[in-house]
C-alpha cells in the first residue's frame, strides 16, 4: 500500500495564543488546506493528530488521532499515535509532517522514501550554504519501532532527534533557497510572514 501520512497538530500552540495552528488562515484559507493540497500527488491515507474536540475538524474528512499519552508529551507521541494508526492500516512506515508548515516540497513523501535505506527511518533537511539542518518533525518512520518509542517516552525521553539518530535515520535534503520549505509558524510574526511568501509564489 502507499505509505501512510501523518500531520501533527497535537501541541498547545502556547506562542499563538493557544489558536489551532492548522485552522490558522493563509490567504483566506486554514493552513490544513494548504497542506492537503501540497499532498494532492499522495495516494496514500492521510490522518490528522491533533487533541481535543475532533469536531473542529470535521469539514477536512481526516481521520483525527489524539496523543494516547496524558500532559502534551511532545511530537514524538504524535509520531507514536501516527505509527499506531499506520500498522493499524497494515503500512510498514508511516510520514510525519507538521501541521504548521504550509511550504512543504510536493515530493516529501517520495523524498523521504529515498533516503530511508538502510535502516527505514529517515528525516527531512534543507541545506543552505554548505550548512544542513534537519526539520525532525517530516520523516518517515517503520512502524517496528513503535514498541521502542513507547519505552523511549514513558522514560521521559521526549527528542525526537535523539530517537532518529539512536535509529541512524537517513537525510532527505532539499534546498533552502530561495526560502525554506520547512519553514513553520509558531508566532504572529512567522504568520504575517508566511502571508507574504505566499503572495509571492
Amino acid at each position: 500500500m502507499s505509505i501512510p501520512v501523518v500531520i501533527l497538530a497535537g501541541g498547545r500552540a502556547t506562542r499563538m495564543g493557544g489558536q489551532d495552528k492548522p485552522l490558522l488562515a493563509l490567504a483566506g484559507r486554514p493552513l490544513l488546506s494548504i497542506i492537503l493540497d501540497r499532498l494532492d500527488g499522495h495516494d496514500g491515507p492521510v490522518a490528522l493528530n491533533a487533541n481535543g474536540n475532533p469536531a473542529r475538524f470535521a469539514a477536512f474528512g481526516l481521520p483525527v488521532l489524539p496523543d494516547s499519552l496524558p500532559d502534551y508529551p511532545g511530537p514524538l507521541a504524535g509520531v507514536l499515535v501516527a505509527m499506531d494508526w499506520a500498522a493499524g492500516l497494515g503500512a510498514s512506515s508511516v510520514v510525519t509532517i507538521a501541521g504548521d508548515t504550509p511550504f512543504f516540497p510536493c515530493d516529501l513523501v517520495a523524498g523521504l522514501d529515498r533516503a530511508k535505506e538502510p535502516h527505514g527511518l529517515a528525516l527531512a533537511a534543507t541545506r543552505d550554504a554548505g550548512e544542513t539542518r534537519d526539520h525532525p518533525t517530516f520523516g518517515l518512520w517503520p512502524v517496528n519501532l513503535r514498541d521502542d518509542l513507547r519505552a523511549t517516552l514513558a522514560r521521559n525521553e521526549g527528542r525526537v532527534r535523539s530517537f532518529a539518530a539512536r535509529h541512524q535515520a537517513g537525510q532527505a535534503v532539499w534546498d533552502a533557497a530561495p526560502f525554506d520549505p520547512f519553514a513553520n509558524i509558531n508566532t504572529p510574526d512567522d504568520l504575517a510572514q508566511a502571508k507574504v511568501q505566499f503572495a509571492a509564489l
